[in-house]
């Protein structure tokens, strides 16, 4: 079974990869584990003409390693093989495809992710995601 789980730094994602973990657990074999997390750019691009070729690119790494390190170190404690993929641009767009692209078997996200305002006025990632993806969308309070 191949499981994607949206990461954003959240408490919220963090309670997912502790989900897809004791899943993981009660599964007969080992599933693979994919770990994405995407930044929103869409603010960002005129600045991208301003700074250093790969400025944008680096920072949005710095970000991802930031975002992604508890999540990789629960999966790390309980010895589950995890990659990570690091995507910009549209988070449900980005979320959708990789886990098309991907043949991913589930996803897994938290409820409520960091996202504030935007959430009122265009509903939350995890709604969409839910509304749109092919596979089966498992949501963690």
């Amino acid at each position: 079974m191949k499981i994607l789980i949206a990461i954003d730094g959240s408490k919220s994602a963090l309670r997912a990869v502790k989900y897809a973990t004791t899943l993981s657990t009660a599964l007969a074999q080992s599933p693979h584990i994919t770990l994405v997390t995407v930044h929103d750019d869409t603010g960002l691009r005129h600045l991208a003409k301003h700074l250093p070729k790969d400025g944008l690119e680096d920072y949005f790494r710095e970000l991802s390693e930031r975002d992604l390190k508890p999540a990789r170190k629960l999966l790390d404690q309980a010895n589950l093989p995890h990659d990570m993929v690091i995507k910009v641009g549209h988070v449900v767009d980005q979320i959708l495809a990789t886990a098309t692209a991907g043949k991913f078997d589930m996803v897994v996200l938290g409820s409520k992710g960091r996202s504030g305002l935007s959430d009122l006025v265009l509903g939350s990632v995890a709604q969409r995601v839910c509304a749109l993806a092919k596979q089966p969308v498992v949501l963690v309070k």
